[in-house]
């Protein structure tokens, strides 16, 4: 059975969400984050040498990087669920998403959550970087049309993927009223029974609105 290694507050909580999505049996191992540094647990170091959440171990493989262990379970228990047909311009796009979601949108972010805790001193960066986030979630605005979700009328695993960076840009004010598509496909996307079911596997969730 696939063991989670699950960190309070942080991406492991979209691995919960596919295989709720997938249906596919698994355990959750808990870790929580140090109130103070809010870095992980010492613990998790020994699952992995990066001592990082997420991690699933399959078996005797061990796996860390969401968007790896995304395709990964898709691949390996999804049937040709949840990713379009290969060959296919939508697999590309899918693909695509994927790997933006933490190569592009979530890096941004990243560093506007570095340069809000520095405060006055980084406030030039902060407007540089605030204005970068908007354009990244312009883009996507106007990427996902009027589709239901990113690669058309059914749910991927890009979705789930992109959910996490949708997530934090609510939390930290850049999606807004001038985003009126990703915050209804963020709904859509909070409403699926599977997310839901994920919540209560996975503990407190400091994004789930």
């Amino acid at each position: 059975m696939i063991e989670v290694h699950h960190l309070n507050n942080s991406r492991s909580q979209r691995v919960l969400w596919m295989l709720e999505e997938l249906g596919t049996e698994y355990t959750v191992v808990r870790y929580e984050r140090d109130p103070k540094t809010m870095l992980a647990p010492p613990e998790l170091k020994e699952i992995h040498p990066l001592g990082r959440s997420p991690v699933i171990r399959d078996g005797d493989f061990v796996l860390a990087e969401s968007g790896a262990i995304l395709e990964y379970l898709v691949d390996r228990y999804g049937g040709g669920r949840f990713v379009p047909p290969r060959g296919t311009r939508e697999y590309e796009t899918c693909r695509y998403w994927v790997h933006y979601a933490e190569g592009s949108l979530m890096m941004q972010l990243l560093v506007k959550l570095y340069l809000d805790r520095v405060g006055e001193p980084a406030k030039g960066p902060l407007e540089r970087i605030n204005a970068a986030v908007r354009m990244h979630l312009g883009y996507v605005e106007e990427s996902l049309g009027t589709s239901q979700f990113l690669t058309g009328p059914a749910l991927t695993v890009a979705d789930v993927q992109m959910s996490f960076p949708l997530e934090v840009s609510v939390v930290q004010g850049m999606l807004g009223d001038a985003h009126p598509r990703l915050k209804a496909l963020l709904a859509r996307l909070h409403e699926r029974p599977a997310y839901r079911a994920a919540l209560a596997k996975g503990g407190a969730y400091a994004y789930a609105k």
